[in-house]
């Protein structure tokens, strides 16, 4: 088990309608959390003691960490929760739709993880037991027609995760993916490029929430889409 309370936590995507939840959570746990998102205005609305990372460091994901370390004192886990999607088959698919995909689903999460792992080693150092947390989603697992690049960028994520954790398992980092079905947060409604197929209802966004939250608590090291 992890204990949760005084656990120094950087969200990242903390206005989305997981990470927000998650970031929500945490706190109630009494997690100390510095809070990132692109539209750092609306971090307010939610309502947490939390300190927040200023807008002009969001897209510096070295900058990021080291000032949400500064903030806390340390760095005991990040959480990933911002990402992109888009619709439409493989055909069809804008060069600049897919290095969207790409650049927020897989290469800012995986320089951001490579930043704190200095900060994270200082935790393992201290028994703190470290955490980095994604979300790739079932795409990772099953690659979807119609999602065809969202998918492969998911993938990504998810096998650099796996690979990661293997190497810093021994200096005790914990890097853990959860990997849930659809989920009712609105990020269809939102996507970058195509329009959306008529989805079955999807997981409960608090649900999926408490699944992620219970995880990093206790110890898991995987959240496969069967864990929800």
């Amino acid at each position: 088990m992890t204990e949760l309370r005084g656990k120094r936590i950087l969200v990242v995507g903390a206005t989305g309608g997981l990470g927000s939840r998650i970031a929500r959570r945490l706190s109630e746990a009494g997690a100390v959390l510095a809070l990132s998102a692109r539209d750092v205005d609306r971090l307010d609305a939610l309502d947490l003691a939390a300190e927040t990372i200023p807008a002009d460091l969001h897209r510096e994901s070295a900058a990021v960490v080291a000032e949400a370390e500064r903030r806390l004192g340390g760095l005991d886990a990040v959480v990933i929760a911002s990402g992109v999607v888009a619709f439409g088959p493989a055909s069809e698919l804008e060069p600049e739709t897919v290095a969207d995909l790409f650049a927020v689903n897989a290469a800012s999460p995986i320089e951001l993880i490579t930043a704190a792992l200095p900060a994270l080693s200082r935790s393992a150092e201290e028994g703190r037991e470290p955490v980095v947390v994604t979300i790739s989603g079932i795409v990772a697992e099953a690659p979807t027609a119609g999602l065809a690049a969202y998918s492969a960028s998911k993938a990504a994520l998810a096998a650099f995760m796996v690979a990661a954790g293997r190497e810093n398992r021994r200096v005790g980092i914990r890097l853990l993916d959860a990997r849930p079905g659809h989920t009712e947060t609105g990020l269809v409604t939102r996507a970058i490029a195509g329009t959306a197929p008529a989805f079955p209802a999807g997981h409960d966004a608090d649900h999926v929430a408490g699944v992620i939250v219970g995880a990093i608590a206790s110890g898991a090291r995987d959240l496969p889409s069967s864990a929800f």
